[in-house]
C-alpha cells in the first residue's frame, strides 16, 4: 500500500525543509569566503611595513642636551630625503646616509637651547617621484634646576678702578708731541733760519727748432730701431720729433693732440699767419702721422721700405715747413721795424 504525497502538507514540509537547508549551505559559504578575504588581507597588511619612518631615541631632554634622531627608508633605488626642517631645535651634526640590506638609514644629532615642547614635523621623503611623510614627534626640552639654597653668596663689592695703561695716555702724548714740534719750528724760524741765497738761474739757450729736429732725425737714425723689431717705438719717436718741431715753429699745441687736431690747427694757422703751407705738405703730415697711429694702435706692421720712405717725409716735413716760418718771421720782424719807425717820425713831427 502506497502513501500518495501530491498535495499534501507532507509534501509541503518535506519541500520547505529541503529549500531551507540549501539556503544555509550557501550562506555558509559566503561567509567562509568573506572570512578567508578578510584573514588574507589582514595578514598582508600587517606583513607590509611602513616606507619611511623618523625615530628618536628619547622625547625629554635637558637644555644643550643632544639626542638622536633616525630616519628610515625600506627602498634604496631613487630616494631623495630633503633638508631636515625643523623649529625650535637645531641640527648639531648629521651622518651620511647608510645603506642597511635593503633600506637607507639617515641618522641627525640635535639638541634645543629654549625650553619648552617641540615638535619634529613631518619630514617628506621621495621614494620613486613619490611623496611620503614619516610621523611628527614631540620632544620636550627642560630647563636645568638650580638650587639657590646651595649657593654660596658673597656681600656685593664695590666697583673697582682698573690700572692705568699706556693706551690712557696716548692722547696727551700726541698733543705733547705736537705741542713740541710747533715750539721747535718756532725757535728755527726766529733764531736759525739764514737768509735764502740767491741762486742765479742758468738759462740754456734753446737750439732753433729746425736744428733740433734734423739732430734728432740722426740720433733716431743711429739707434736702429726698426731694424731691431722694434717698429713701435721707432714710429712714436719719429712722430714726437715732428709734432715737437710743428708745435715749436708754428707756434701750435701739438702734444696730447690727435692727429686730426693737429692738422685742424696746422691748417687754422696757416690761413691765419699765411704761411703758404702747400696741400700736399699739410697732406704728406697727415699720412706720416697716420701711418704712426696704425703702427702704434691697430698693431700694423709696414715693410722696411714703407718705413724709410716715413722716415724721408719727416725730413721733408721739416724741411718745407723750415723756409715758410723763416720768411714769415722776417715779414713779422719788418712790419715791426716800420711800425716803430713811423711812431718815431710822428712823435718828432709833434715836437
Amino acid at each position: 500500500m502506497k502513501i500518495s504525497t501530491k498535495n499534501t502538507p507532507f509534501k509541503n514540509l518535506v519541500e520547505g525543509r529541503q529549500k531551507s537547508s540549501s539556503t544555509s549551505i550557501e550562506s555558509y559559504v559566503k561567509g567562509f569566503g568573506f572570512l578567508l578575504i578578510f584573514l588574507f588581507s589582514m595578514v598582508s597588511f600587517s606583513q607590509k611595513k611602513p616606507l619611511v619612518k623618523a625615530e628618536i631615541d628619547t622625547t625629554n631632554i635637558r637644555i644643550g642636551e643632544q639626542f638622536n634622531l633616525k630616519i628610515s627608508i625600506n627602498e634604496i633605488k631613487n630616494v631623495i630625503i630633503p633638508k631636515l626642517e625643523l623649529k625650535g631645535l637645531e641640527v648639531i651634526d648629521s651622518t651620511k646616509t647608510d645603506t642597511l640590506k635593503n633600506s637607507l638609514v639617515k641618522k641627525y644629532i640635535l639638541t634645543g637651547f629654549d625650553s619648552g615642547s617641540f615638535y619634529i614635523p613631518q619630514q617628506q621623503i621621495f621614494v620613486k617621484n613619490q611623496a611620503f611623510l614619516t610621523d611628527s614627534l614631540l620632544v620636550n626640552v627642560a630647563t636645568i634646576a638650580i638650587d639657590t639654597s646651595k649657593i654660596k653668596k658673597f656681600p656685593i663689592k664695590s666697583i673697582k678702578s682698573e690700572p692705568y695703561v699706556l693706551d690712557d695716555f696716548k692722547g696727551y702724548i700726541w698733543i705733547a708731541l705736537v705741542v713740541l714740534l710747533l715750539l721747535g719750528l718756532l725757535v728755527y724760524f726766529i733764531f736759525f733760519r739764514k737768509k735764502k741765497e740767491v741762486v742765479e738761474k742758468v738759462v740754456i739757450p734753446l737750439i732753433p727748432a729746425y736744428e733740433e729736429a734734423i739732430e734728432k732725425l740722426q740720433q733716431l737714425d743711429e739707434k736702429l730701431l726698426w731694424q731691431n723689431n722694434k717698429v713701435k717705438e721707432y714710429y712714436s719717436e719719429l712722430t714726437e720729433i715732428v709734432r715737437n718741431y710743428i708745435g715749436r715753429d708754428i707756434e701750435i699745441p701739438t702734444f696730447e693732440q690727435t692727429s686730426n687736431e693737429i692738422i685742424e690747427l696746422i691748417e687754422a694757422q696757416n690761413t691765419k699767419k699765411k704761411l703758404g703751407l702747400s696741400k700736399e705738405t699739410i697732406a704728406t703730415i697727415n699720412s706720416l702721422l697716420r701711418n704712426a697711429d696704425l703702427v702704434k694702435f691697430a698693431k700694423s706692421k709696414p715693410l722696411s721700405h714703407e718705413i724709410e720712405d716715413d722716415r724721408k717725409f719727416a725730413e721733408l716735413i721739416i724741411k718745407k715747413i723750415q723756409p715758410k716760418v723763416v720768411q714769415y718771421k722776417s715779414t713779422m720782424i719788418a712790419q715791426t721795424s716800420q711800425i716803430d719807425t713811423n711812431s718815431k717820425t710822428a712823435t718828432k713831427d709833434v715836437d
